[in-house]
């Protein structure tokens, strides 16, 4: 492309700004209010999806929203301008493809590798809700599922008979639920790309960012051949930290500084069947 061209397109990446790909979260009440259309309803008429139609073109559009939207938890710490929600389906999705042969053989691939494009789809609407922002856990679910109804439903029901809306709706059910070794993995691989992440950001920042206290993830990862990618990547960040001469924090070293209020909304937030790292085999 040409500068001209260039010059005359629609930059999507211009200079970052504190608010750059932030959804509205003034709605952190958890009496059910929230709708997929009360965040509609703050678009411009020209980008209201119309519904019940047999184009997925409306759900395409709604597709670029996950394209925009940053993961959040980054912000805390001045990285106003990092990864989107997609950036984080799409490596999720690559990482899944590398499934060990150990774990392969045991799983379908194609499932795992669905989850991993659709699990936070629900997010283009809702935003990506961390614990810090005092939305409760089953308010965040209601509004996920509520979500993906409307996608799915809404936008995909007349396309093509609808399958192709019911299959997202389930391989995001199967993700929800974590009852299969498939999504058991999936989850896993989740606290996996964050962990790479986290190092990619102390290190883009030459470490003078710590962002230790997301290392608790790894705790809670399960299998073993996602532990072994996971204590590499640890150790990967300890040599980091080394190099340059500094100690860095580790989840019991940031727990010791957190508010009270703030771990508590953390635990709750991670709590569950699986996520407290009760895991059966399939």
């Amino acid at each position: 492309m040409s500068p001209s061209q260039i010059e005359d397109a629609v930059q999507t990446n211009t200079t970052p700004q504190p608010t750059s790909g932030i959804l509205d979260h003034t709605n952190t009440s958890n009496d059910g209010s929230w709708t997929p259309q009360s965040v509609l309803s703050t678009l411009p008429s020209h980008s209201q999806p119309q519904a019940n139609t047999s184009s997925p073109v409306a759900f395409f559009h709604m597709l670029e929203r996950l394209k925009t939207t940053k993961r959040e938890g980054w912000r805390r710490f001045g990285i106003n301008h990092g990864e989107s929600i997609s950036d984080h389906m799409y490596r999720m999705s690559i990482i899944t493809m590398l499934c060990p042969g150990s774990l392969a053989s045991k799983i379908d691939m194609n499932r795992c590798i669905k989850m991993a494009l659709v699990h936070d789809m629900a997010e283009l609407l809702v935003g990506d809700i961390t614990p810090v922002d005092g939305v409760l856990k089953s308010e965040k679910s209601r509004r996920e599922s509520t979500t993906m109804d409307f996608l799915c439903k809404d936008l995909l029901g007349n396309v093509g008979g609808g399958d192709a809306g019911v299959e997202i709706k389930r391989a995001w059910q199967e993700y929800e639920d974590s009852e299969t070794l498939e999504s058991h993995f999936v989850h896993d691989v989740d606290k996996m790309e964050l962990i790479l992440q986290m190092l990619e950001y102390e290190k883009s920042h030459d470490g003078r960012i710590d962002l230790g206290e997301f290392t608790h993830v790894a705790n809670r990862i399960v299998l073993p051949e996602v532990k072994q990618w996971c204590d590499q990547a640890l150790e990967d960040r300890k040599a980091y930290w080394e190099s340059i001469g500094k100690t860095p924090t580790g989840y019991q070293n940031a727990e010791q500084g957190q508010d009270a209020e703030k771990k508590k909304m953390s635990d709750e937030y991670y709590s569950g069947q699986y996520a407290n790292g009760n895991h059966k085999e399939q």
